[in-house]
């Protein structure tokens, strides 16, 4: 993130404005994040904090939609933190954002339901559109470990830590949902999925919504990594 450089933008009318809480146990770090994101209008920084346990408390006062959590704070790391929270919080969005490049933080995070794990070399555009992406119902991975998101598959098949399905459920899944959910696992975003299936947004929304609850599934990350280690994303 260093050395970058954002234009500020210009509100729009009727603009969504997304609710973001900086986690960081690195004052500089949460300054500089609280400085970029300040520059873009429809993202609001409401706290920034140091450790796990004040991200519970920030959480139960500020509802965010979006968190960018790192991995290692004191009192409580980041997956512990995003367990914590999307059992209570599920539609919180969470993006673990680290300098740490860790197979089984990257195993950890995904499975207790984080929507993103970036490192922090991204740019300050990938950040951006990384938190537009989660807050619509994305999932997102930096380039330089997407090739580890899926050998991660075969760890999690020896650990038994597989996403499991109710085999008799995915009968019921049909055609039109099997198309949203092969192209969910490839990290497609719902306006994206819209445009390659020419259907709506809300079409879109409410074959991934059948979906999900058909399968008995969290969120649409666990739905990629299900697909990706049973092969329903091929195609």
């Amino acid at each position: 993130m260093d050395g970058l450089i954002v234009s500020k933008n210009t509100s729009k009318v009727g603009e969504t404005v997304i609710k973001v809480l900086i986690a960081d146990d690195q004052e500089l770090i949460r300054h500089s994040l609280e400085i970029i994101l300040k520059n873009i209008s429809d993202i609001q920084v409401i706290d920034s904090v140091g450790d796990g346990k004040s991200v519970i408390r920030s959480i139960r006062k500020e509802k965010p939609d979006v968190i960018l959590m790192d991995i290692r704070m004191p009192e409580m790391d980041g997956v512990q933190c995003t367990k914590i929270i999307k059992e209570s919080y599920p539609n919180i969005k969470i993006i673990i954002l680290t300098s740490f490049d860790d197979d089984d933080y990257i195993l950890s995070a995904l499975r207790d339901g984080a929507s993103g794990y970036l490192l922090k070399g991204i740019t300050i555009e990938e950040l951006v559109d990384a938190i537009h992406k989660v807050h619509s119902g994305s999932a997102m991975i930096n380039p330089n470990i997407a090739q580890k998101f899926i050998e991660l598959y075969s760890e999690m098949a020896k650990n038994n830590q597989l996403v499991q399905v109710d085999k008799k459920a995915i009968h019921d899944v049909t055609e039109y949902e099997w198309n949203v959910i092969k192209h969910v696992a490839k990290g497609l975003s719902n306006k994206e999925i819209a445009s390659k299936l020419k259907l709506s947004e809300g079409t879109v929304r409410n074959y991934l919504s059948n979906a999900l609850y058909k399968l008995n599934l969290r969120d649409r990350t666990q739905l990629a990594l299900w697909a990706v280690q049973t092969g329903k994303s091929e195609g």
